[in-house]
């Protein structure tokens, strides 16, 4: 599948409209459901070989949060044939209690995968934990940009964000 086709996949398979609030508590007119792009697996399969071309030699493993994250995480990783970690929104308080799952090691470069990404809070968050764990973030890459500020406070909190598609590319105005 192309570009162009996975755009219009997307489209017509997440694109939603009428009222919503967003997790950052703004209210929009449409909504993206991350979910049920991601759970197709010609779109998830087409994503994962997106991202992969988004890694340089120099990302070591990829990562993503729970919970849009992970289907889009293995999908980068299978595609590029590199390991992945997976991020908890919240310590286990059982087992390991452990925030990260995978292995990752201090000094590793890490790629985040993210899904949409409207104000960059919940990144933001996945990448201290990538950062305490002792690694480094190289990049941050989304599926879609709703060019809404997340790329500004991303970039301004000093990392690279790229995305595969931004709302522009899907047809949605302002």
């Amino acid at each position: 599948m192309d570009k162009q086709q996975l755009i219009e996949r997307i489209s017509s398979t997440a694109l939603l409209r009428g009222d919503f609030t967003l997790r950052s508590g703004r209210k929009s007119s449409y909504y993206l459901d991350k979910y049920l792009f991601e759970t197709q697996p010609d779109i998830l399969a087409a994503l994962g070989k997106l991202f992969a071309q988004h890694a340089d030699d120099s990302v070591d493993r990829f990562a993503g949060a729970e919970l849009g994250g992970i289907p889009l995480v293995a999908a980068a990783a299978m595609a590029a044939n590199l390991p992945m970690v997976l991020i908890r929104n919240q310590k286990k308080d059982y087992g390991t209690e452990k925030r990260l799952e995978g292995v990752l090691n201090a000094g590793d470069q890490v790629m985040i995968v993210e899904d949409i990404a409207t104000s960059g809070g919940q990144v933001l968050e996945a990448a201290a934990v990538i950062c305490e764990a002792g690694a480094t973030v190289n990049k941050i890459v989304a599926v879609i940009d709703r060019q809404e500020g997340a790329r500004e406070k991303i970039t301004s909190a000093g990392y690279v964000f790229e995305s595969l598609f931004t709302k522009t590319d899907l047809g949605i105005g302002d």
